[in-house]
């Protein structure tokens, strides 16, 4: 995979050998970032981090820093390694854990960027709901949800717009 734009644009990253994971395409990734627009020292958590990739363009793109949560043995190696190749290492931090446990043992942590993309074999809706408490007030949650299935509504966020791309759909919403 290739980081799209930004201050990394073109750098190349690897992914796991997993299946647990469901890179998000280029074309995905893109357009969930001209959705964002300027997030230039903002503050992001990736919640389900599986590669890396929304961490890494984040960064690339002017974010401030970037937590990434992630359970996978395999893919948190990857991670801290693309970490160290792309020179991220005072930007971004790994968390080994589950996004649930994670919450529960930070219930006070904020970000202006929540970024949600939870395994599409297992949706996990009550963590993407647990999540919600980790958004400033004036943030934006993002979700990563398959194409085909409706977007939750989810307590305590709005529903701003949503975009389906084939087998994926990207859902923005802001705290109530």
């Amino acid at each position: 995979m290739r980081v799209i734009a930004g201050s990394l644009g073109g750098r190349n990253f690897a992914t796991p050998r997993s299946a647990r994971t469901h890179p998000m395409s280029d074309r995905v990734r893109g357009a969930l970032f001209n959705t964002l627009g300027d997030i230039e020292g903002l503050t992001v958590l990736d919640a389900f981090a599986g590669t890396g990739a929304l961490s890494f363009e984040a960064l690339s793109r002017g974010a401030q820093s970037a937590l990434l949560i992630e359970i996978d043995t395999p893919a948190q190696r990857i991670i801290q390694q693309n970490i160290k190749s792309l020179s991220l290492e005072k930007q971004a931090k790994l968390v080994s854990a589950n996004s649930s446990g994670w919450s529960d043992k930070n219930p006070d942590q904020r970000f202006d960027i929540v970024i949600a993309a939870p395994p599409y074999d297992d949706l996990q809706l009550e963590v993407v709901e647990k999540l919600v408490k980790h958004v400033v007030n004036d943030g934006i949650f993002v979700l990563d949800w398959p194409g085909k299935t409706e977007a939750p509504e989810i307590p305590g966020l709005t529903q701003v717009t949503h975009k389906i791309y084939g087998d994926a759909q990207l859902v923005f919403y802001r705290p109530n």
